[in-house]
């Protein structure tokens, strides 16, 4: 039985779309809804938070999650990517590379950050690389009209930023970590500061001036939020 978004806690953005914020490190969590799919946008800390928000969003879509789109390899976002079985499962082109060769520093950075070692341990183990990779865009059709548009809009946050731009009034844009609303950008080893500033023009080109911008972090943004954090981390990396 469907349910609506508020009574399993999201918010709704917009007609088939919504997001709710997960406990613990207040990671995003999207989703869009198409003709008989539904479009999960990050999968959680690990793989109890990633069932978790999984078995909601099938309530609200009355389906099976279909597809996932990673916005960036970091474990609050991917640990739980396992859950989600039969998914396809979409992430920029070198996430697979991390996935492979970087899982000990994923796992170091989650249990530094407070996820049991066991927890930890478990999504490691079950990490598998994402099917399809985005270089440039890519045009998701979700059937009854709904396409949405995967853009590898980075380096920035990290060197494999995922965005994901849903049309409609208003278009909503999934940022990552490219744009934090509840505190500071985190510029860990994996950033590439130089390009952060040009990232974020980038998503402020395919989301425009009325967009509802979901940050990584924190509540829905405007482009004059975006535009303002574009300023303040150019001048803290000092770039252009």
């Amino acid at each position: 039985m469907t349910v609506t978004w508020e009574e399993v806690g999201w918010e709704r953005l917009a007609a088939g779309v919504g997001r709710c914020r997960l406990p613990g490190w207040d990671c995003t969590a999207g989703l869009v809804l198409g003709a008989g799919t539904a479009l999960m946008v990050d999968a959680g800390s690990s793989l109890a938070e990633g069932a978790r928000t999984r078995e909601r969003a099938q309530r609200i879509a009355g389906r099976r999650v279909t597809h996932l789109a990673l916005t960036h390899p970091h474990f609050d976002h991917v640990f739980g990517a396992a859950a989600l079985a039969g998914a396809e499962v979409y992430a920029a082109v070198g996430t697979e590379a991390v996935f492979a060769h970087e899982r000990a520093g994923l796992r170091l950075d989650a249990v530094r950050n407070g996820l049991p070692v066991a927890e930890a341990d478990e999504a490691v183990d079950a990490l598998a690389p994402p099917r399809h990779l985005v270089s440039g865009e890519w045009t998701l059709d979700l059937g009854d009209g709904r396409q949405v548009l995967l853009a590898n809009v980075g380096p920035g946050h990290t060197a494999h930023d995922l965005a994901v731009l849903v049309p409609g009034d208003p278009e909503v844009v999934f940022c990552g970590d490219l744009v934090e609303e509840s505190g500071e950008p985190q510029a860990g080893p994996d950033a590439v500061p130089s390009r952060w500033p040009a990232a974020l023009d980038r998503l402020l080109s395919l989301g425009g001036e009325h967009a509802l911008y979901v940050p990584g972090h924190g509540a829905v943004v405007d482009a004059a939020f975006v535009r303002r954090q574009r300023d303040e981390l150019a001048a803290r990396f000092g770039v252009s």
